[in-house]
């Protein structure tokens, strides 16, 4: 039981430690990242509720539907809710890329119960698949979420289209990742393997972005302390 929590938790260290560590300007303390980690491994146990009610009633069962409704939306939608209602109050959110380290905490801490669960009930040997691709697509989902979030916080040009936006693209991602696994069957690798790099390409050029606009407005801080002064 013990190589399995750690091999189902230590996908997530290494992802969260990744990102944290990216932060060039302002690194968070630890607490409330824990906190956001918490609130979304919390997030798993209703989510699976409301998926075996639709899956027992038969609603949304087709591949489109269960993909981009039951999972995609489903899943970002509340990782968003929970971002919007409780991340926004914390102190600590003070930079553009805070969005993207609270987004990817909530996320991990989603897939890290999921990925657990899976692997008590199919086995250890799918633990390195799962780390690449379910645990590490879920991430990057956060990545994308947390970065349009920090915009719409930072950048408040027009912050109510950032935050739906911070919530559309996230769900469209997820929900065509899970249409591939849904349709390809035993050749979704050859498609998924190409998606992910996209997703790992998109996430670097967002922490790079975020970075940038962290540092421009430190620099904008700065400047107006010392003609203060």
């Amino acid at each position: 039981m013990f190589a399995l929590l750690s091999a189902g938790i230590a996908p997530a260290l290494a992802l969260m430690t990744f990102f944290y560590l990216k932060d060039r300007f302002n690194t968070e303390p630890i607490l409330p990242i824990v906190q956001s980690f918490i609130y979304g491994a919390l997030l798993v146990f209703p989510l699976m509720f409301v998926q075996y009610a639709f899956a027992t009633e038969e609603i949304a069962q087709g591949s489109f539907l269960s993909s981009f409704i039951l999972t995609g939306f489903l899943e970002e939608f509340f990782k968003w809710f929970i971002f919007v209602y409780t991340v926004y109050k914390f102190t600590t959110f003070n930079s553009f890329y805070d969005g993207i380290i609270y987004g990817v905490a909530i996320s991990l801490g989603f897939a890290t119960v999921e990925n657990i669960l899976y692997l008590v009930a199919h086995g250890i040997e799918y633990a390195l698949a799962r780390a690449f691709f379910p645990v590490s697509s879920h991430a990057l989902f956060g990545v994308v979420m947390g970065y349009y979030l920090g915009k719409a916080r930072f950048k408040p040009e027009k912050p109510r289209l950032m935050m739906f936006v911070g919530l559309v693209i996230p769900f469209l991602l997820h929900g065509f990742y899970d249409y591939i696994l849904q349709t390809t069957k035993g050749n979704w690798i050859y498609i998924l393997t190409p998606f992910m790099i996209l997703l790992w390409l998109n996430a670097i050029k967002k922490v790079k972005q975020a970075n940038y606009y962290t540092k421009n407005s430190e620099q904008r801080v700065s400047n107006q302390q010392i003609d203060i002064l």
